[in-house]
């Protein structure tokens, strides 16, 4: 029998499909496991190259088999579809892992520490939590104008909502007011639940050492956006250059170039999304801060502003600031030329 020189692994909740190949591609074994076989199984198996889907519990299972002493590679999921044979099923996903894995050309996903995915774990609770509350706040809105109270789009504007539900004195029928008391309270407990979740990043955000703090010192990032790229960012090692990082964010144009002739679309989008829009958002901030205080107009900021849409600005910005993060990270310095009079 052959000897295994990598394993195919298909994740699932409770059942695991395996594909061992030999070095040469040819299959030594197909297995369907449940849990705990999966644990024993790969456990006793000798330490091999092991490929799975980089989905939400693959990192784990990163971690843990990297204990065992094996080699463990992530794939993202769309570089693994095109090696799926005609009908897609568990087997047949195992089996186009190990072929994606083989490709010399192949990237892979860095496995997450477990503090990796305990931050982002905080950053998605705190999103998912801000969109139930302005969820809440616009029913409580439409609600309401139905009995002819209306009020601006916006949190900063509950009070006024509130007002009418308590005013004793407006029209407002006992039985309307007595629901929207119940969604006024809801707003309040995920308000309060949000002022502790900000207090956490802000306290994580001011670790002695930590990334964060380093990160923060460039005009447009906050704890928030430090936060979202120390838990969803790879190591800044894994690019060889700041202009790799800003590409893996999709803050490059989309290329249709063919014959020697060169087409630049929008921008790709690609990579993580989150970071991305968090950094558009900075340098428009740090942008606009800029205007105030005067950009002189032969720098580069200056000259774009000139030429160039705001919101594309902001988006070359937000290029630039990448490229700076990962100066920053890769060689463990603060923020020192502002990229607001860089030339």
């Amino acid at each position: 029998m052959k000897e295994v020189s990598i394993i195919g692994i298909d994740l699932a909740k409770n059942v695991f499909q395996l594909h061992g190949a030999a070095a040469d591609g040819s299959v030594v074994f197909r297995k369907k496991l449940s849990r705990p076989q999966f644990i024993r199984f790969m456990t006793a198996h000798p330490p091999c190259e092991v490929a799975m889907e980089a989905c939400p519990g693959g990192h784990f299972w990163a971690r843990e088999l990297s204990r065992a002493g094996h080699r463990v590679r992530l794939i993202a999921p769309h570089y693994v579809t095109p090696y799926v044979k005609r009908q897609k099923n568990d087997a047949a996903d195992a089996e186009a892992i190990v072929e994606a894995a083989t490709r010399p050309g192949m990237r892979f996903v860095e496995p997450k520490t477990a503090e990796q995915q305990a931050r982002a774990v905080v950053f998605r609770i705190r999103q998912k939590l801000v969109a139930q509350r302005i969820e809440l706040i616009n029913a409580l809105r439409s609600h309401l104008y139905e009995f002819g109270y209306i009020a601006p789009v916006g949190p900063q504007h509950l009070p006024e909502l509130a007002e009418v539900v308590a005013d004793a004195a407006s029209d407002l029928p006992d039985t309307a007011r007595l629901a929207c008391h119940g969604l006024l309270e809801q707003v309040d407990n995920l308000s309060r639940h949000l002022d502790r979740l900000n207090k956490q990043i802000s306290d994580l955000g001011k670790e002695e050492g930590g990334a964060a703090q380093t990160l923060q010192t460039m005009p447009g990032v906050g704890p928030i956006t430090a936060l979202a790229i120390e838990a969803f960012a790879p190591p800044m090692e894994s690019f060889e250059r700041g202009r790799d990082f800003a590409a893996w964010l999709g803050l490059v144009p989309r290329q249709a170039s063919s014959g020697g002739r060169t087409r630049l679309g929008r921008i790709s989008k690609a990579g993580q999304h989150d970071i991305r829009r968090l950094l558009i958002t900075g340098a428009m901030a740090a942008m606009v801060g800029a205007c105030r205080r005067g950009v002189p107009e032969d720098t580069w900021l200056g000259k774009l502003i000139r030429r160039k849409p705001r919101i594309l600005v902001a988006i070359a910005l937000a290029n630039k600031m990448a490229r700076q993060i990962w100066a920053m990270l890769t060689k463990n310095e603060s923020y020192r030329v502002p990229a607001l009079v860089a030339a």
